[in-house]
């Protein structure tokens, strides 16, 4: 009877050393994953500030905007957003527009064919072409200055949109193409070959079949070519002047000798982003699905 007792005052003795020690590992846990998302919080204020502050600044006295240090408490305006409109923004914005939309499509008409040929139907010098495109990012675009304002002087190009859309299709190609191979890589061959029996020709068997399984993919392809394009600043500052410049040479002009004028250029930077977010916002799903790719079966 005393065996029997001990046994039971042993058993929940180790029961209740046992919830001690979860209750202590469940307690530990949850202060570190609290500690865990204190310091994602703060990283990520902290990549975020600087956006944050363009926001306020720009709508700021420009008074406000140039004290040491800085005024926190003040009148909000709308002043310098209507100096920007009436500085002529809207045609730089036109400008950007254009150039950017025209070049994404340019480069996924070119580059979807490209990429197919390079992932489901390789040949033997598929390892050069892909060589030869990664090549080409590698020559600094200083270097090629020179001749590219040559060329398009001689073609009466200069200052004209379909210069840059050239160009920045060009720019863009060498990743577009890289890019979406890997999307491509991953379409189960059973569909492809499920199509082919079925007598699905190419343009069939590439638009109706793969596309929509790659979309995700192109999607984010696309967005990240409209990135570049939107912010490419050292063609468009060297190859245009005053009919086809972009929304960078356009911020460039708050760069006088008087110094910065730092209200007028948040509210320039702020209307010339604002158009990417926004895509980038909505497009965000897309984004990540398609830099995720590889599940698909």
């Amino acid at each position: 009877m005393v065996s029997t007792v001990s046994q039971d005052s042993r058993s929940r003795g180790s029961a209740a050393k046992s919830s001690t020690a979860r209750s202590r590992g469940s307690a530990a846990h949850r202060l570190g994953r609290g500690a865990l998302t204190a310091v994602t919080w703060v990283l990520a204020l902290l990549f975020v500030f600087p956006v944050i502050w363009m926001v306020v600044t720009s709508f700021k006295h420009e008074v406000d905007a140039a004290t040491d240090p800085p005024t926190f408490a003040f009148t909000p305006t709308l002043d310098q957003f209507t100096t920007i409109l009436d500085r002529g923004f809207l045609p730089y914005l036109a400008n950007s527009a254009f150039v950017t939309v025209s070049s994404t499509l340019l480069v996924l008409l070119l580059g979807i064919p490209a990429a197919y040929a390079l992932s489901l139907a390789p040949i033997k010098q598929t390892a050069n072409a892909l060589g030869f495109f990664l090549s080409t990012k590698m020559l600094p675009v200083v270097a090629a200055i020179i001749p590219l304002y040559v060329i398009s002087q001689n073609f009466r190009m200069l200052d004209n949109v379909w210069a840059l859309i050239v160009l920045y299709a060009g720019m863009n190609m060498p990743l577009a193409v890289w890019m979406m191979r890997s999307f491509f890589l991953e379409v189960p061959r059973e569909m492809i070959e499920a199509a082919r029996v079925d007598g699905a020709s190419l343009p069939t068997l590439l638009y109706r079949v793969i596309l929509p399984v790659v979309a995700p993919g192109i999607a984010a392809t696309a967005l990240i070519c409209v990135i570049f394009s939107w912010t490419e600043f050292f063609y468009a500052v060297n190859l245009t002047a005053a009919q086809a410049g972009t929304v960078p040479v356009f911020l460039v002009g708050f760069i006088t000798s008087e110094g910065l004028f730092w209200a007028q250029l948040s509210a320039a930077a702020l209307l010339a982003s604002l158009p990417v977010m926004i895509i980038g916002w909505f497009a965000q799903n897309h984004l990540v699905r398609g830099l995720s790719m590889g599940a698909v079966k």
